[in-house]
């Protein structure tokens, strides 16, 4: 069945880009409404934007959308994995600024403060969207597919010429609390190159090296304190994948696989995908398919403990 945040739920912190201060509350919403960001900090105007593909503004750096009035939020993929693995479908983000707050970097905030509230049914069916037909989008060295499966799987392959990275690739099904158990609390990561010329541009404003992202030089990891994992950008980019992919407007069952691919690029793949004749369906889940949603079999026990 559906499910929606039990009570609201907030989160206060910069945005990283914009170095803005700003609050995100999680509100319940009907069955059936899908996930939407209501612009608080405006005043006339469509306030109401919605967390759907078509809505995307695509950026390199982060998941921007855009209504059709031209109002933006920016940075949102970390709170829609964490929506996503979560297990929510229906809910209202109120937010007094221009972008999601990055609290740590990762999805663990998001996480802990819905499952610390509660998850609560709705009477209605899942609706899902199953893959039947294999798409691939590319942009140079950068591959994106999504490809039929009975649940949705994530494959992400990265390769850095920083020694720190270096090659990294994981795989993993997103039921069963897998999203929260290994990858909510990896945090977003740049190189150090990267923060200087980000920062120059006006940009990262919000950025705290060690308190919202890992930041690597050559063959060191700046952040203090080191890395979650040993191979924590790689986890990071799934969450990230996740999170793009939350943008189809309900669950995918699919395989998704990323080979040095980014926001811009998940984006596109979707595009595709609903563009493709028979690619894709909608489905209700119900028994055994709903238990292969993301967010089936979440635990307190297993969300990391990070944050």
């Amino acid at each position: 069945m559906q499910t929606t945040v039990k009570t609201a739920i907030s989160f206060a912190g910069f945005g990283l880009h914009s170095g803005k201060p700003a609050t995100a509350t999680v509100r319940p919403a009907p069955v059936n409404s899908g996930i939407w960001f209501k612009r608080t900090d405006v005043q006339v105007g469509n306030r109401m934007i919605p967390a759907r593909w078509d809505a995307v503004d695509r950026s390199p750096l982060c998941t921007k959308l855009r209504n059709d009035a031209g109002l933006e939020i920016s940075t949102v993929e970390h709170l829609m994995a964490a929506l996503a693995g979560c297990g929510i479908h229906n809910a209202v983000v109120d937010i007094d600024g221009p972008e999601v707050p990055i609290l740590d970097g990762s999805s663990a905030p998001f996480v802990r403060g819905i499952m610390a509230q509660g998850v609560q049914p709705q009477a209605a069916p899942v609706m899902a969207f199953e893959v039947l037909k294999e798409v691939t989008v590319r942009d140079g060295d950068a591959v994106a597919t999504i490809k039929p499966s009975d649940t949705l799987r994530i494959d992400f392959e990265i390769e850095f010429d920083d020694a720190a990275i270096g090659h990294q690739f994981k795989s993993l099904v997103m039921n069963n609390g897998s999203f929260a158990r290994e990858l909510c609390d990896s945090r977003t990561f740049c190189r150090q190159a990267d923060v200087e010329n980000m920062q120059s541009n006006g940009l990262a404003l919000g950025g705290q090296p060690g308190e919202n992202a890992v930041v690597f030089d050559g063959e060191r990891v700046l952040s203090p304190g080191g890395l979650r994992h040993a191979d924590e950008p790689v986890r990071h980019k799934m969450l990230d994948a996740l999170g793009d992919l939350a943008l189809a407007g309900a669950p995918l069952l699919g395989h998704y696989v990323g080979e040095r691919a980014g926001h811009s690029l998940t984006n596109t793949l979707l595009r595709k995908l609903f563009a493709t004749p028979g690619a894709v369906r909608k489905v209700a889940c119900t028994g055994d398919k709903a238990a292969r949603l993301p967010g089936f079999g979440l635990v307190w026990e297993e969300i990391p403990a990070v944050a």
